[in-house]
């Protein structure tokens, strides 16, 4: 069984897609934010960097969403969220599940979060508004590699989807939102209609108006 420690909305939305998508025996154990729960003696304990989400399995703690992500997709081969190590599709995984995580997702931090990229509070505005920007373009890169495939590494749905699906969730408010790009739009779109993506959002209160 897993547990994973959560807070809607957060970071941990992509792995509980996963667990989900995967038809695991989880347990949510919410981590308050609100309380500064994260940073507890005893959260700590399990997640020395004080983030969230954090998985257990068989005591075992692992914490950095992605990672999560990629590990319960190779711990449940008969699912295919994740191509197997002689498949053609699998370098192209990492390289989204890199790209999303490393680039897109660490845009949307400094998005939401500019006074941790500067001890000039003066200069968030300008961060803000760079950031948009780049997510903009990011947006697009997805958007133009979406126009002629059916899923983000080809013709399989994989983790890869389930984690973009969570980051277009944060970045649904800058100036060019993921629903205003036609292929990345309809993406969402399909993606809102599975049944894993359905259960966590009504789990987590999201509604996915908006989407239908």
């Amino acid at each position: 069984m897993y547990q994973l420690y959560y807070y809607p909305l957060n970071a941990s939305m992509a792995p509980h897609f996963l667990l989900e998508a995967i038809n695991a025996d989880y347990e949510l154990v919410l981590v308050d934010r609100k309380q500064n729960s994260h940073k507890s003696a005893e959260y700590l304990s399990l997640n020395p960097a004080g983030r969230i989400p954090t998985l257990v399995t068989n005591g075992k703690a692992q914490f950095e969403s992605a990672a999560i992500c990629i590990q319960l997709a190779e711990n449940h081969p008969e699912c295919k969220l994740i191509p197997k190590l002689d498949e053609e599709a699998r370098p192209e995984f990492f390289q989204w599940m890199m790209y999303l995580t490393n680039t897109l997702q660490s845009q949307l931090m400094a998005y939401f979060y500019p006074q941790r990229q500067t001890i000039e509070l003066a200069h968030c505005d300008a961060i803000v508004a760079a950031q948009d920007l780049l997510i903009v373009e990011s947006f697009a890169l997805l958007d133009s590699t979406l126009a002629h495939r059916e899923y983000l590494i080809g013709e399989e749905l994989s983790a890869c989807d389930f984690y973009l699906f969570m980051l277009c969730v944060w970045g649904d408010e800058v100036t060019t939102p993921p629903l205003a790009f036609e292929h990345l739009g309809k993406h969402l779109k399909k993606l809102a209609t599975h049944q894993a993506v359905k259960t966590v959002c009504k789990k987590e209160g999201l509604s996915l108006d908006e989407y239908l």
